[in-house]
C-alpha cells in the first residue's frame, strides 16, 4: 500500500488506540492466571491478534462477546507443538518462558523482521531453569522443552525488558517460592512496572521489586488459588498516541482521548518532550489537547522509551535549533535499524540527522519538503513520515505503508478524521 499525504491543517478529537503493550501482557496474564477474563477495549493490531493466537495454542479458549473478548484458561497446557508469534518482538520474548512451562518440545516461530532478530539470550538463560532449548544460530525458530523450574538466576536486561516480563509471569504461574531473578543493565524500567501492574490486576503473585536489581518471589505461592473471573480494561496506547500528539503540535488543534495520565507506559514520556519543545499542550484526566506554537529544540533521554524516537524526530524537525536525543543504542534490533532508517528517510525530506555514538543530533527548523519515502516494513517509520508530511511543502508518499497494521491499523483513518488530506492506494 502507498500512502500519499499532503500538507494539512488538523482539527478535532480522536480516541487513542488500545495499547499493544497492555493488551499482550493481559493475554499472557489471563492464560497464566487461569479462570475467565473479560477484556475491554481490545486491541486489533497484528501483534494483538498474534498474542491471541499464541494463548489459544497454549490451551486458552478465546471468543468475542460484542466489543469484548472472553478468555477462558485452565492453565498453560499447550494443545499444539508449534506456536507462531507473528512479527511481535514482545510476543516472542514474553511468551517463550510460558511455552517452556510445558514438558513437550514446542517450536516457536515468527515472520518478517522477527526472523532476523537475535534470540541467543534464550540459549543462555532457559537451560538454567531446566529447559532444553535450541535456536537457529541465535535466530528463529526456537525449540523449547520444559518444564521450567524456578531457580535463582541472573538476566542481562541490556537488550530488552521483554524477556524479563515473560520470566516474571512464568515464575508466578509456576508458584515460585523463595527465589529471585537478578537483573543487570536493565533498560525500559517503566515496562517492567507495567508488567507488575498487570500481574497484580490478574491476581498473580507479584515479586518484591528490589530497586530493579532483583525480583524476589516469597513463599506464599499462588495467592488464594487466584480468582475464577475478572475484568480488565486495556489501556489507551501512549506509543501510538505519541504520533497524534506530535501531529497536533505541528499541524493543528486536536484532542486525544482515552489516555491514562497515571499510566506506567514508558512512552507517556512524550509529554515531557512536547512540554520541553514549547508545544501548546493541555493535560487533563483521560485527555490531552495540542495546538501549534513556536517550537524550540530540546534534549531528551529515550533510553527507557526507544519507541519514541520516530515521533520525536518528526517533532524535532520543526523545532528551531539542534535537538539531541539519547539512547540510539536501543534502536539496532527493532523492525529496522531505526537510527539509520530515520536518518535515511528524513534525509529525503531535507532533515539533517547525525549519529554520534549513543546520540542522535537533529538540526531542525529549516522546514521539510515532500519526498518518496519507504517504511522499511517498520510501522513507526511509516507513521513518523506521515506526521512529518503534514507540514512539509509538496506531496509525500510512503511505500509499504501497511506496516502500520503491526501496531495501529486505524492510524490513517484517525489522521483523516482529524482533517489530514491523504489517499491510500496500491
Amino acid at each position: 500500500m502507498i500512502a500519499t499525504i499532503h500538507s494539512s491543517k488538523l482539527n478535532g478529537d480522536v480516541i487513542a488506540p488500545a495499547s499493544k503493550s497492555s493488551m499482550q501482557r493481559a493475554c499472557a496474564a489471563a492464560l497464566a492466571a487461569g479462570g475467565t477474563t473479560r477484556l475491554h477495549n481490545r486491541g486489533n493490531s497484528n501483534d494483538d491478534n498474534a498474542a491471541l493466537e499464541v494463548i489459544k495454542a497454549l490451551g486458552a479458549n478465546v471468543h468475542e462477546d460484542g466489543a469484548d473478548i472472553i478468555i477462558e484458561s485452565s492453565g498453560i497446557r499447550a494443545r499444539e507443538n508449534r506456536v507462531h508469534c507473528g512479527e511481535s518482538g514482545l510476543g516472542i520474548r514474553m511468551f517463550t518462558p510460558l511455552v517452556a512451562m510445558n514438558n513437550t518440545a514446542i517450536s516457536i516461530t515468527g515472520e518478517g523482521s522477527l526472523v532476523t532478530r537475535p534470540m541467543d539470550f534464550f540459549d543462555l538463560v532457559l537451560p538454567q531453569v531446566g529447559v532444553d532449548v535450541s535456536t537457529n544460530d541465535g535466530r528463529l525458530p526456537i525449540i523449547v522443552k520444559g518444564p521450567l523450574t524456578p531457580q535463582n538466576i541472573t538476566i542481562d536486561g541490556s537488550l530488552s525488558s521483554q524477556f524479563l516480563t515473560g520470566m516474571l509471569m512464568a515464575y508466578a504461574a509456576s508458584g515460585a517460592r523463595d527465589v529471585s531473578i537478578r537483573v543487570t543493565n536493565l533498560k525500559s524500567k517503566p515496562y517492567v512496572d507495567l508488567t507488575l501492574s498487570v500481574m497484580e490486576s490478574f491476581g498473580l503473585p507479584v515479586p518484591e521489586n528490589r530497586n530493579y536489581e532483583s525480583f524476589y518471589f516469597n513463599n506464599n505461592g499462588l495467592k488464594n488459588n487466584l480468582v475464577n473471573s475478572r475484568e480488565y480494561t486495556v489501556e489507551g496506547d501512549w506509543s501510538g498516541a505519541a504520533f497524534l500528539l506530535v501531529a497536533g503540535a505541528i499541524a493543528g488543534e486536536i484532542t486525544v482521548r482515552g489516555l491514562d495520565t497515571f499510566s506506567t507506559q514508558a512512552d507517556k514520556a512524550i509529554l515531557k518532550a512536547l512540554m520541553d519543545s514549547g508545544a501548546g499542550i493541555s493535560v487533563e484526566t483521560n485527555r490531552v489537547s495540542l495546538r501549534p506554537m513556536p517550537l524550540k529544540a530540546f534534549h531528551f533521554d529515550a533510553t527507557d522509551c526507544p519507541d519514541l524516537f520516530p515521533p520525536l524526530v518528526a517533532l524535532a524537525a520543526y523545532c528551531d535549533g539542534t535537538t539531541v536525543i539519547e539512547g540510539v543504542e536501543r534502536l539496532a534490533h527493532k523492525e529496522s535499524n531505526r537510527a539509520l532508517t530515520l536518518q535515511e528517510e528524513f534525509g529525503k525530506m531535507g532533515l539533517d540527522i547525525q549519529l554520534q555514538e549513543n546520540l542522535m543530533i537533529i538540526k531542525g527548523g529549516g522546514g521539510l519538503h515532500g519526498a518518496a519515502l519507504h517504511s522499511h516494513h517498520d510501522h513507526r517509520i511509516a507513521m513518523a513520515g506521515a506526521v512529518a508530511a503534514l507540514r512539509a511543502t509538496g506531496t509525500t508518499t510512503i511505500e509499504q505503508a501497511e506496516a502500520i497494521n503491526k501496531s495501529y491499523p486505524s492510524f490513517f483513518d484517525h489522521l483523516s478524521q482529524l482533517g489530514a488530506t491523504l489517499k491510500l492506494g496500491v
